[in-house]
């Protein structure tokens, strides 16, 4: 079944459902989509995490570092064009730089020179772009398989599909493997995030869909949205714990290309914003307002 038929379908059944008066207004799906949400569990609890856990326990980190750094690369090619229909022409060039210099010096992009020269990576996509013009997010999805999205980022994932360079490899073999070894990559970078998700939220579904909706929308603002309330993420407040204020939980929790290194910067961040604030425990009654997570060893 074709991917852009399978995700139609699926929009026009969740298009029907009805909203509940208690859900929330972002997520007037809220019903179908933690039926997904638990869907998606089950499947990564039972194969995506176990095979992800076996891929960083048998690939020494330098091995793994080459894999993302290949796909990261192939990224920057689209980065670039998203980069350029957003206006954002000089960050456009350093996408196609980066490519350059990484598909060449780089050795087809296994090692990441263009960082060491002084070409920041950016991260954009189709969703971003549509939200830059003014598009809002739409309802709120989860998907299966898939990580957690919106109506708006549904079809930019659509173009991102078919602007993918992988998706018109003709070997269906090779084709499978890289979209396999791509996907089992990016679960492996996640396995401590998903540990802080299932120890620290009160309700996962609802933390994982706050985080995304606020670092998505920090994304297509390029870390200045608009003056709006922030969104309460409900933790459990844990003693001993390292506190985090929202943004930076939900950049940790949905990032596609987050690295080790990437969460120890994160978490010595928060360490320094700690030591700059004094300590609270959450508002009575609402388990909202400070974000408590145990700190990823």
């Amino acid at each position: 079944m074709r991917v852009h038929a399978a995700l139609a379908a699926l929009l026009v059944l969740m298009g029907g459902c009805a909203t509940t008066a208690e859900s929330d207004p972002r997520d007037p799906l809220e019903p179908l989509n933690r039926g997904i949400y638990r869907f998606n569990e089950v499947f990564d609890d039972y194969l995506a995490r176990p095979v992800a856990t076996a891929y960083h326990k048998a690939l020494h980190e330098e091995i793994r570092s080459r894999v993302r750094n290949f796909f990261s690369n192939i990224g920057d090619v689209f980065t670039g064009v998203n980069s350029f229909l957003q206006g954002k022409f000089q960050d456009g060039v350093e996408d196609w730089a980066r490519f350059a210099f990484n598909s060449t010096f780089g050795l087809f992009g296994l090692h990441d020179v263009a960082t060491d020269m002084g070409l920041e990576k950016h991260n954009e996509d189709f969703g971003q772009t549509l939200g830059r013009w003014g598009l809002g997010d739409g309802p709120y999805l989860v998907l299966p398989f898939l990580e957690p999205s919106s109506f708006r980022d549904a079809i930019g994932w659509l173009v991102d599909y078919y602007t993918d360079p992988i998706t018109y490899v003709d070997q269906v073999d090779t084709r499978n493997i890289l979209w396999g070894t791509r996907f089992v990559s990016r679960r492996a970078e996640l396995l401590d995030t998903t540990d802080i998700v299932k120890t620290a939220a009160l309700d996962p579904y609802e933390f994982v869909r706050d985080a995304y909706l606020q670092r998505r929308r920090n994304l297509v603002y390029d870390g200045n949205p608009p003056n709006e309330d922030d969104i309460d993420i409900k933790v459990k407040p844990k003693p001993g714990a390292l506190y985090l204020p929202p943004a930076a939980a939900g950049t940790i929790l949905v990032s596609r290309d987050l690295t080790p290194a990437q969460l120890e910067a994160q978490e010595l961040e928060a360490a320094r914003a700690r030591s700059r604030e004094p300590r609270a425990e959450a508002s009575p009654g609402t388990g909202v307002a400070r974000l408590w997570v145990p700190v990823v060893q």
